[in-house]
């Protein structure tokens, strides 16, 4: 296929997370590829927070969509209403969707994050595929600000304070660095609003964070050639080695 049909089917969420683009890499396996090959390729557990968060960049970039979340009026997912009303799928509670509004309205009532993600030559939920150390790698930034040449990605957290150490620990410094060469002369930018308090902070990323993900996704593709794309090794050899 070429470049441009490619990127037209990613664009569809259906095709993105299954089948079809499942059959590129992407930051989401550079957990399982680094320290569980075993789990590489599983559908990753739909979490509530994984939802809200969801619901969150939704209600941002494609406010057009919310339609497609089921929100039950209820105190906890334990109640007897939520799991009549849930019917086994994992729904949002009201009181989250209250939330993410109230987050919503901070995010963009900050001059500078609506000029961020509002403003100029702005496009939202952008696939693209490149060639990365060899293997073919997907990504699909939130917000590609042309004006300012940013890749801009929302987040989400319980704690601002560490969001510096949860960025390494969550391995979004190897997914700057892949949304970087997804799309070259552009910066990461994350754009980051905390649950609780509200706050919001704009991160960018330094040399030495661009060179963690960088090595994170060299690491990566070694395992998918050794375990997955050469076929030589079973995956269940995988083994951690680390000096204390």
């Amino acid at each position: 296929m070429k470049q441009t049909e490619i990127i037209d089917r990613l664009r569809n969420d259906e095709d993105y997370y299954g089948k079809f683009g499942k059959q590129y890499l992407s930051n989401s396996d550079i957990n399982a590829l680094l320290n569980n090959p075993l789990a590489f390729g599983q559908d990753m557990e739909k979490t509530a927070a994984f939802l809200v968060g969801g619901y969150f960049h939704t209600a941002i970039l494609e406010p057009d969509k919310l339609k497609k979340y089921r929100i039950i009026e209820a105190s906890t997912r334990n109640t007897k209403a939520y799991k009549e009303m849930s019917e086994g799928e994992l729904c949002l509670l009201q009181h989250e969707v209250d939330q993410i509004e109230l987050m919503q309205d901070r995010l963009l009532g900050n001059d500078v994050c609506k000029g961020l993600i509002r403003d100029g030559d702005v496009e939202y939920e952008v696939p693209n595929v490149t060639n990365i150390g060899g293997n073919m790698w997907k990504g699909k930034a939130d917000i590609i600000n042309h004006d300012d040449k940013m890749i801009i990605d929302l987040k989400t957290t319980g704690n601002i304070s560490s969001f510096r150490s949860s960025a390494y620990k969550y391995n979004y410094d190897s997914q700057a660095y892949i949304y970087t060469q997804l799309f070259e002369g552009y910066e990461f930018v994350f754009i980051v609003i905390d649950k609780t308090t509200l706050q919001v902070g704009v991160y960018d990323c330094s040399s030495s964070f661009y060179h963690s993900g960088e090595q994170k996704v060299e690491q990566a593709n070694l395992n998918y050639d050794l375990f997955f794309k050469l076929g030589d090794t079973d995956p269940e050899q995988f083994l951690k080695t680390e000096t204390l």
